[in-house]
């Protein structure tokens, strides 16, 4: 009675183990390929690099050549602008010496930088090495761009294309603000500063003239 018992469960593991076989076995040769099998599919293409942003042409030239950053904001500018500092000059090695200087609003904590670059166009925010966010704009008629940079939320750039193969760069950036001021903000000051210089570089102040003075009149000649 046991003995019977006892062979009918083992009759029945070994089927068990036979189905698990066979099992596995349909498993492996349907993973096998076949003559028939399609090959699998291409990998997806690379990702494109946008294009840069088409910007109109610039309503006439303005050079850089021999401007001093700490004259394309007036003390009026400087005064509606916030910044209650002195300008402070400097060079960025980094575009060939550029003429720099600085600007501080000690209230609002936050600065700015104008740079003149004279060795590279405003192209150079949108090559493939750029790696920043750039948005087209115009900064008074002349073509812009708004450049942010991916993980860094403390400063902007507008950058200005006044004349061929220079730009004027203008960073705006928190200065110890708590808390400091949202990206989208920095971006408005940094244009709003771009504005101002641009409008000082089309129309300079004349030097040694109050717009009160009016003309000496000479006296006309009398006919003889």
């Amino acid at each position: 009675m046991h003995s019977s018992r006892f062979t009918g469960v083992r009759r029945l593991n070994a089927l068990l183990g036979l189905g698990a076989l066979t099992l596995t076995g349909c498993g492996i040769w349907q993973s096998a390929p076949t003559a028939g099998t399609a090959p699998p599919p291409p990998p997806p293409p690379a990702p494109v690099t946008s294009a840069p942003p088409s910007l109109p042409p610039r309503p006439f030239d303005l050079g850089l050549d021999g401007v001093d950053p700490c004259e394309l904001l007036t003390a009026d500018q400087r005064n509606q602008l916030g910044f209650d500092r002195e300008p402070q000059p400097d060079s960025d090695a980094g575009f060939g010496n550029a003429a720099t200087c600085s600007y501080r609003n000690t209230t609002a904590k936050v600065g700015a930088r104008l740079a003149l670059i004279t060795t590279e166009s405003m192209r150079v925010w949108t090559d493939d090495t750029a790696q920043v966010e750039a948005t087209p704009i115009l900064v008074q008629g002349f073509p812009a761009l708004v450049i942010k940079t991916p993980g860094l939320d403390l400063s902007c750039n507008v950058a200005v294309d006044v004349a061929e193969g220079q730009h004027l760069d203008v960073l705006y950036r928190d200065d110890g603000g708590q808390p400091p001021p949202p990206v989208d903000q920095l971006c408005s000051g940094a244009q709003r500063v771009a504005e101002e210089a641009v409008r000082t570089l089309a129309h300079p102040p004349a030097s040694g003239t109050s717009s009160s003075e009016t003309p000496t009149q000479l006296p006309s000649e009398s006919t003889p």
